[in-house]
């Protein structure tokens, strides 16, 4: 069977919601930034009061799931307790207030006497997002899609069905209670909707899948959508011969530990031959303590790596507490490792040499370099955006944490008072391309 064929024909239901989802969109592209500010104030107290039952309906979700088998990680990204849900919200309200990323005046020009050229951001229209396990993704989604005048049509893993259910009960709430229309925002609940949704290229402007490989490189391999996301979130930590280790091992636990669910977590741990064996003498016992399953190459074998680590691990997203190990000769065999290996999400070093640290952070082509800090800062929260739909590794922008400035794309305006080509061609008039200010013209 073909691709094409496993996927289920669009249903009217379907199709009916999607006409009104991209209705919305239209009206959505044209609210004002204070009427979008005031739909997520208002979706936020809705998400607040209702928090008890949220949380409650979660509690459902992981009971079952847990009797299903499913993993710990995916457990781990399900839970939405108290403190994760607050802090969804606060992170709803902190993209009220961020600055309105449409009506950006991009280019202001004079293209000759009396015509005018401006390129203006423009909300992308519809917005698909398919996702796993995590609800808390669904209150960052809708948020940044309101804000930035996009609608949304979402679908979550059936593992967390109840408790997105419940958040996008609260959400359409706030936005009943804004200016805004409710149908800018659309939950789908069957996975032949979700596949469904793939023909829908009239309606939908860009798919974002957040989950497993397998879910992104399918939706990749059978949409004609454009696709914004990443398959794999293989990341490195490379420490090299000058670090100051007892930081070089503060990071590595946090970036492997902190969250090793999440997928700017590390996989992979390259050391420098010359710090190895102190280095591995520290951090053997902590991360055992800790209970990560240290996977090494011959040579960090040698230094007390019990397991030894295949082919395939290199290649491996664990999201676990797992880890593997490789010693390197110089920072170019790091680089080439993860050139190899990597999936150009988030790679960081540990050294005190500045040269060394512009090589690796100019050589390694991923979306996110870090010097002297853990992976886990690549998230569009703790880079100030508020929140984020996902996370890209593609080499086009937008790459990394994407957050309101992803969701916008740009429009020209041209305005003239009877101008025609043909003056110009003939030479009765003449371009003057004189860049002004960046105020928009009425």
């Amino acid at each position: 069977m073909d691709q094409e064929n496993k996927i289920p024909a669009v249903t009217e239901d379907l199709l009916m919601k999607s006409i009104r989802t991209k209705k919305s969109s239209i009206a959505l592209s044209q609210s004002s930034d204070e009427q979008r500010c005031q739909a997520l104030l208002a979706m936020a107290d809705a998400l607040s009061k209702d928090s008890s039952k949220i949380i409650e309906q979660n509690s459902e979700d992981i009971e079952r799931s847990q009797r299903a088998g499913l993993s710990n990680s995916l457990i781990s990204r399900l839970k939405l307790d108290e403190a994760k849900l607050n802090d969804s919200i606060e992170g709803l309200k902190k993209v009220a207030f961020l600055s309105d990323p449409l009506g950006k005046v991009e280019i202001d020009r004079e293209l000759a006497d009396g015509l005018f050229l401006q390129r203006l951001t423009v909300p992308l229209g519809v917005v698909g997002v398919i996702f796993e396990s995590r609800p808390d993704a669904l209150i960052q989604i809708a948020s940044l899609a309101i804000r930035s005048g996009n609608s949304a049509i979402l679908k979550g893993g059936s593992e967390a069905n109840l408790t997105n259910l419940a958040i996008m009960s609260s959400l359409i709430q706030g936005l009943e209670h804004s200016q805004l229309p409710s149908d800018s925002l659309c939950l789908l609940t069957t996975r032949q909707e979700s596949l469904a949704l793939l023909h829908l290229e009239k309606y939908i402007d860009l798919i974002i899948p957040r989950g497993s490989n397998e879910l992104v490189r399918f939706i990749q391999e059978n949409t004609k959508i454009p696709v914004l996301g990443h398959a794999d979130g293989i990341c490195h930590l490379y420490i090299d011969s000058k670090a100051n280790l007892e930081h070089a091992l503060e990071i590595a636990i946090d970036s492997k530990c902190q969250y090793p669910a999440a997928c700017n977590s590390i996989e992979t741990l390259l050391l420098h031959e010359d710090i190895a064996a102190p280095f591995l003498s520290l951090a053997i016992p902590a991360f055992e303590k800790l209970g990560v399953l240290l996977l090494g190459d011959e040579m960090s074998q040698s230094h007390g790596i019990l397991h030894k680590v295949s082919e395939i691990d290199w290649s491996s997203e664990y999201l676990d507490l797992k880890l593997s190990i490789k010693v390197v000769s110089h920072v170019d065999e790091a680089i080439n490792h993860i050139r190899l290996y990597g999936s150009m999400h988030t790679d960081a070093i540990v050294t005190t040499d500045s040269e060394v640290a512009k090589k690796f952070m100019f050589s390694v082509d991923s979306s996110g370099v870090f010097h002297n800090c853990s992976t886990r800062f690549a998230d569009g929260f703790r880079y100030g955006f508020g929140a984020e739909v996902g996370i890209s590794t593609q080499s086009l922008p937008p790459r990394g944490p994407v957050g309101l400035d992803g969701l916008v794309t740009y429009r020209y305006f041209v305005k003239g008072n009877g101008h025609i080509v043909s003056d110009f061609s003939s030479g009765l008039k003449t371009f003057t391309h004189k860049d002004l200010s960046n105020e928009i013209k009425s």
